[in-house]
This record gives C-alpha cells, sequence and structure tokens, in this order.
C-alpha cells in the first residue's frame, strides 16, 4: 500500500512537473528579462507551503547571482513592505492566488511601484488580476489522496522556479568563479577561492637556514618549527635547496658522522616552489606531481621564503 501511495505521488508530480514544458511562453522570457534587468532586488513572498517554497527560491536566486530576499507577507502589511522600493522585482507564489495575506499587500506593491511576477496556479485571481507578468502553475490535482495537501502545486512552484533561476543565472553568464564567491564555506569555494597565501606556515612555523649550518642545526631548526622540511638558503636570503626531515635519516643511514656537514651537501636543490598567490589547488597540484610526492613546498616572493605549503594543512583546510 505505502509502495503504491509512493509511486503514484511520484507519477503525478513528476507528470504536472513535465507539463509545463508545453505550457512555457514568451511570459517566461518576459520573467526572465525582467529578473535580470532588474536594479534593485528579487523579493520572493509566498504564504504557508507557498512561503516555504519562496524562502527556497530566495536562497537559490541569491547563490546564483541574483541579489534576493523573502518577505513574508503578514509581516508585510506591519511595517516589513518597506523592504520593497520601486526599482525592485517582487515574485509572489500562491496556487489559489487569493491568500489574504497576499491581496493585502498588493495595492501597496502597485503604489511602491514594484514590477509584479505572479507564479499562480489560476489566470483569474485576483494575484494574475494585479501582476506584469504572470506564470502559470496550475495543476489538475495534488498528489494528497485527500486532495488538500499542496504536494503536485508546490513541486511544480518549486520547478518553476528553480527553471527561472536556472535561466537568469546562465543569461548572466554566472561562472564557477561567482559561485565559489557566494560559497566561500563550501567545497566548491575554497577550491577556486583558496590561495596559499591563505594557507602556508610562516615565521616561527617555518625553519630557514643558510647553506653553511651544520645538518645537526638544520635538524633541530625543523624541530623548533614543528615542520618536515628546512628551506636553505644564501647569505641573501634566496632559496638554494630544501633538506627534509627524510634526508636528514637517509644521511644518517650512510654516513653516521653527517651531522657535522653542512646543509649545502644533503639538500636538494632546485626544488618545487610556488608563489602565495597562486590557488592551493595548484599547489596541490605541484606536490602530488611526478617524479614522487612530496609533502612540504617552498612558497617565493622575488626569489626568497616567505612560507611553507603543507600537504596536511591543504588536508585540513578541505583542498584534498
Amino acid at each position: 500500500m505505502a509502495f503504491a501511495r509512493a509511486v503514484a505521488t511520484l507519477k503525478a508530480e513528476g507528470e504536472a512537473v513535465l507539463a509545463m514544458c508545453d505550457r512555457l511562453d514568451s511570459t517566461f522570457a518576459m520573467a526572465v528579462e525582467s529578473v535580470l534587468t532588474c536594479r534593485g532586488r528579487l523579493v520572493v513572498t509566498g504564504m504557508g507551503k507557498s512561503g516555504a517554497i519562496g524562502r527556497k527560491l530566495a536562497g537559490t536566486f541569491c547563490s546564483t547571482g541574483t541579489p534576493s530576499l523573502f518577505l513574508h507577507p503578514a509581516e508585510g502589511i506591519h511595517g516589513d513592505l518597506g523592504m520593497v522600493t520601486g526599482n525592485d522585482v517582487v515574485l509572489a507564489i500562491s496556487n489559489s492566488g487569493e491568500s489574504e495575506e497576499i491581496a493585502h499587500i498588493l495595492p501597496a506593491i502597485g503604489r511602491i511601484g514594484a514590477k509584479l511576477i505572479a507564479m499562480v496556479g489560476r489566470s483569474e485571481s485576483t494575484l494574475a488580476s494585479c501582476a506584469d507578468i504572470v506564470l502559470d502553475t496550475s495543476v489538475e490535482c495534488e498528489a494528497c489522496p485527500l486532495g488538500l495537501a499542496p504536494t503536485t502545486s508546490t513541486t511544480v512552484q518549486l520547478a518553476l522556479g528553480d527553471a527561472l533561476a536556472l535561466a537568469v543565472m546562465e543569461a548572466r553568464r554566472f561562472t564557477h568563479e561567482d559561485y565559489a564567491l557566494y560559497h566561500p564555506g563550501g567545497a566548491l569555494g575554497r577550491r577556486l577561492l583558496l590561495r596559499v597565501g591563505d594557507v602556508m606556515r610562516t615565521g616561527s612555523e617555518m625553519a630557514i637556514v643558510e647553506s653553511d649550518i651544520a645538518l645537526r642545526d638544520v635538524l633541530f631548526a625543523i624541530t623548533r618549527a614543528g615542520a618536515g622540511a628546512a628551506c636553505i638558503v644564501d647569505k641573501n636570503g634566496l632559496l638554494l635547496g630544501i633538506i627534509t626531515d627524510g634526508d636528514v635519516r637517509r644521511a644518517l643511514l650512510s654516513d653516521e658522522k653527517a651531522l657535522a656537514r653542512p646543509a649545502s651537501e644533503v639538500m636538494i636543490s632546485n626544488p618545487r616552489t610556488i608563489s602565495p598567490d597562486r590557488l592551493a589547488t595548484e599547489g596541490l597540484r605541484k606536490m602530488e606531481g611526478p617524479p614522487n610526492q612530496i609533502g612540504e613546498m617552498p612558497v617565493l616572493l622575488d626569489g626568497k621564503p616567505v612560507g611553507m605549503l603543507m600537504l596536511k594543512d591543504l588536508v585540513a583546510a578541505g583542498i584534498v
């Protein structure tokens, strides 16, 4: 029984969404153009379940490049209409088009001068008659077996709202980089926005020694910094090479007196490096590239080490 109801619900809602494809006409293009050319913000409003859809759509528009906010119509008639300006576009969502709270704010929206797009299930409704653009979200029936709970109607509202948001997004030529800018805390944002300079270790957390220092002192410098390697520089501070704690161990295995040797005899010359303004993802690719994966990489500015990029720090930052 439960399985049959689930199948019936999915079929009813899916068919209603697909039916909208045949109903799309020039009014949808007008809605896209209105949102795209809006000099203010897109103000989304709706009551009850339509309001829940409206909140979600306002978030979708915001994250895809259209400044948007949600206006609760009941709060609107008690002062919140002050957030609406004549430069805004209002997207009002209602299946019946007769929601009392929506009807009460329509005259004020008209006086303010904001353009009104109605996403409504009844073309002869109060909301539709007041709107500049009407988007038809009518459905034959709700998927609810009692025909009461908003189900198919809200699914259609959500789908058409997403279609509008993505059509505007495409027309705006919104890019991956734009999306990342609005999602700096997400994985995509971190990959596209985080720079090497944001995650590199600096100051006391990196080891920098001159080339004539004994390997023993290089090991001490690495230990003090809590690092895995030391940058070897010349008298002018220019990078000559790098010594990792693994290099120290290998040197000791081949020569028990290696700790007394100068750093210049043990260091790896011409190591992989990167500048602080490069994307952290580029640093990751360099560190994982051939001929072998490395765990740390010097960050250079004008040939001088200003930081150390650590693989484990990139993992902690969510880049990997």
